[in-house]
């Protein structure tokens, strides 16, 4: 299986009082086209950062990012941006939803951005929602939905752009336990269709929904550990 994405000697340094500080310090790693993995590590570590790296959403101060086959480090923040929109699908742990729009609407956001037309918009983004279990509640706006409701329009916004990537950042942070191992089951079940699904958590027990587990410290890889599939062939993760 061939990797999606390749980390080669990652650096990024901010400017910190009188000197500099490396957020990651030379990160190398490669991460296969349809994987599931959990990005962990304690404050600091450097797994935010790296997250944005992968996210288009910062770029390295020196090393390479090859997305998809592309250098993808020097590019500019426009072509940057039309990258995300196609290649990537973001989840975060605040929903990032408009309270004034729709279910609908908010999942339809990244097509808007696309340039898709009115009526192709109405009808992915409502497939979307039809797959994240929300077919009844299209027309809700966010306050009308309950916290596990509102990620799966995040997901479903995630989704309908059809990116092979989906980002997630604390995707259960704000939810319950119960919810939480929903939402953790969709996109244990998106992952087995075939995209690729990275996610930062700080929580053991969300992380063993992946595949691999890659622990940052101080900047550095501290591990890059693979899980087993246990035996028949499912995929990992707690039973529910």
């Amino acid at each position: 299986m061939s990797a999606i994405i390749e980390a080669r000697n990652l650096v990024k340094t901010y400017k910190s009082g009188d000197g500099e500080l490396n957020a990651l310090d030379g990160v190398s790693f490669s991460i296969e086209r349809g994987g599931f993995v959990a990005i962990m590590g304690p404050s600091g570590s450097g797994k935010s950062t790296a997250m944005n790296m992968l996210g288009c959403l910062d770029s390295p101060t020196s090393g390479k990012y090859i997305l998809n086959g592309r250098d993808v480090s020097k590019l500019s923040r426009d072509e940057l941006a039309r990258i995300r929109n196609v290649t990537l699908g973001f989840i975060f742990q605040v929903f990032n939803l408009l309270p004034r729009l729709s279910a609908l609407d908010n999942t339809a956001l990244p097509l808007v951005y696309a340039g898709v037309g009115a009526r192709e918009r109405r009808e992915r983004a409502r497939k979307a929602l039809e797959r994240v279990g929300l077919a009844d509640r299209v027309k809700h706006r966010p306050n009308q939905l309950s916290g596990g409701q509102q990620q799966r329009v995040a997901i479903a916004r995630a989704l309908v752009g059809e990116a092979p990537i989906i980002l997630a950042d604390e995707p259960t942070g704000n939810l319950d336990t119960k919810t939480s191992l929903e939402v953790m089951n969709l996109l244990r079940d998106i992952n087995a269709e075939g995209r690729t699904v990275i996610l930062v958590t700080h929580e053991p027990d969300i992380a063993e929904y992946a595949s691999r587990v890659i622990r940052f410290r101080d900047g550095r890889i501290e591990s890059l550990g693979l899980r087993p599939n246990p035996p028949g062939g499912e995929p990992p993760g707690p039973p529910v």
